[in-house]
């Protein structure tokens, strides 16, 4: 066993608990035996001290030595059965008779009885005394005047060894308990407790070396069972975090290595003069369009960084939504004719306004409008529209494009997922969506995606209605 280990401390516990609990039990079973013995002692004195005094009185109407004779015998057998020894004193407090013959010789002398026990005991009430032995006086009354009296006493020792017997057995069963006891918690707790949290402290370090896929399997419906699930969860979280990290980095190295490839062949050429003067301008046109694909996937990957560290601030203020969706497709027109779509802007009221932070928005607009228009085909059809419901306006961007698949709308929020990579490979980050939704949730809202029943797709996302101090006063007074 480990020094300083769990079981250890388990085991050292159990037996400091354990000797107060037996002490504790001594210590009452030994005040319990002396009040037993000392009730039991008192009765049986009483008893004797009873039947010596009618024989004492009979002995002083008689006053001869057959009943003196009769009188000895009483006292013997009494001071046998109740292993005492007996004495019987006239009025004056001389003994004139006891158990043991021997007992005056030996100096044997008559209990020192105070003044005031001395009325007590005059007026027939019994005595007692317990030092290093019991004492029962009785007094001896013979119609209403005192007469002497028996004086009984037992030693303690009797007690005494009663109670080192009781000790001695209480100390032993203390000791096998305690060798027991630690035998059984040791199998039990390495068992139920010290293998388990051994199995989950070893899963620990080598989940801590990189075995993210660690796994710790503990049968058990107790605490420590809700420990190894919580373990098991937190690794599957990890490992998700991990290979998360690992598929972030796979993606922007190959995200950044294919245009430093095209820049970097491309610069190449026209230094070593393998691209002809007169296809120079298209190549660096390329050139430019690469760097700009570039310069696009870095600032996602700072925004996005931004949100989820939360270190990007948020300038929540009273925008026009609808005015903001106007300035959206005015900058992206461009866009829309060379592709020739039809776009449609179906807004509920001229002016809509809402709490939001505007450039984030604009963001959200932009983004979910690109999106949009890159997949809905040339000459596609691009729907805008709002709507109210309670406190919040929706904002739909529909197009009517391919549907997408199930697989697809659960990893279209995913960092760098393209749901068709050969066409979307040179115009698309696959941050634009995670963007999005991260922008959105950062202010309290919602964003999602649904197929439309006969063909296109429509992108949602809710913002919260602004209500101004007459709003709320005018609501309050209707």
């Amino acid at each position: 066993m480990k020094c300083g280990s769990l079981l250890q401390k388990l085991i050292m516990t159990f037996i400091i608990i354990l000797t107060i609990v037996l002490v504790s039990l001594a210590w009452i079973l030994s005040m319990w035996f002396r009040i037993t013995y000392f009730a039991e002692k008192r009765t049986q004195f009483a008893q004797d001290g009873e039947y010596i005094s009618k024989a004492v009185k009979i002995y002083n109407i008689q006053q001869n030595q057959i009943e003196l004779d009769k009188l000895q015998g009483i006292v013997n057998m009494s001071s046998v059965g109740a292993n005492a020894d007996i004495i019987i004193t006239d009025k004056s407090g001389r003994i004139y008779l006891d158990s043991k013959i021997e007992s005056r010789a030996n100096g044997e002398e008559k209990p020192n009885i105070s003044d005031k026990n001395m009325r007590d005991l005059v007026s027939g009430a019994p005595l007692e005394y317990i030092s290093d032995r019991y004492t029962y006086i009785y007094p001896i009354i013979e119609q209403d005047e005192f007469q002497g009296y028996v004086a009984m006493t037992a030693p303690l020792s009797i007690i005494s060894k009663q109670l080192h017997r009781i000790y001695l057995i209480i100390w032993i069963s203390a000791l096998c308990a305690m060798v027991f006891a630690s035998v059984v918690l040791s199998l039990v707790s390495k068992k139920i407790l010290i293998n388990p949290l051994a199995e989950i402290n070893n899963a620990a370090k080598r989940f801590a070396n990189g075995e993210v896929n660690k796994r710790v399997y503990v049968e058990s419906q107790d605490e420590i069972g809700e420990l190894a699930n919580s373990f098991n969860i937190m690794a599957e979280s990890l490992e998700k975090v991990e290979n998360n990290r690992r598929d972030f980095i796979s993606n922007v190295s190959h995200e950044l290595r294919s245009p430093i490839t095209s820049i970097k062949g491309f610069i190449a050429g026209i230094i070593d003069g393998v691209i002809p003067k007169d296809k120079e301008g298209y190549y660096l046109d390329i050139v430019y369009s690469e760097i700009h694909r570039l310069t696009r996937l870095i600032n996602d990957l700072l925004d996005l960084s931004a949100i989820e560290s939360g270190k990007l601030k948020f300038d929540i203020k009273k925008i026009n939504i609808n005015e903001l969706i106007r300035l959206c497709v005015l900058n992206n027109e461009q866009n829309i004719k060379e592709k020739g779509i039809k776009l449609k802007i179906d807004l509920q009221n001229d002016n809509c306004y809402v709490k939001a932070d505007e450039d984030k928005t604009m963001q959200v607009l932009t983004n979910l409008l690109d999106n949009a228009v890159k997949y809905c085909g040339n000459n596609g059809f691009v729907k805008i529209s709002t709507y109210y419901k309670g406190n919040k306006v929706f904002i739909a961007i529909y197009n009517n494009g391919p549907k997408i698949t199930e697989e697809e709308i659960r990893n279209i929020w995913t960092r760098f997922y393209k749901s068709d990579k050969s066409r979307t490979n040179k115009v698309s980050t696959g941050l634009g969506l995670p963007i999005v939704r991260m922008i959105l949730m950062q202010q309290g809202e919602e964003v999602w995606v649904k197929n439309d029943p006969d063909i296109g797709v429509t992108f949602t996302f809710s913002l919260t209605k602004y209500k101004n101090k007459k709003d709320k006063y005018q609501r309050r007074k209707e």
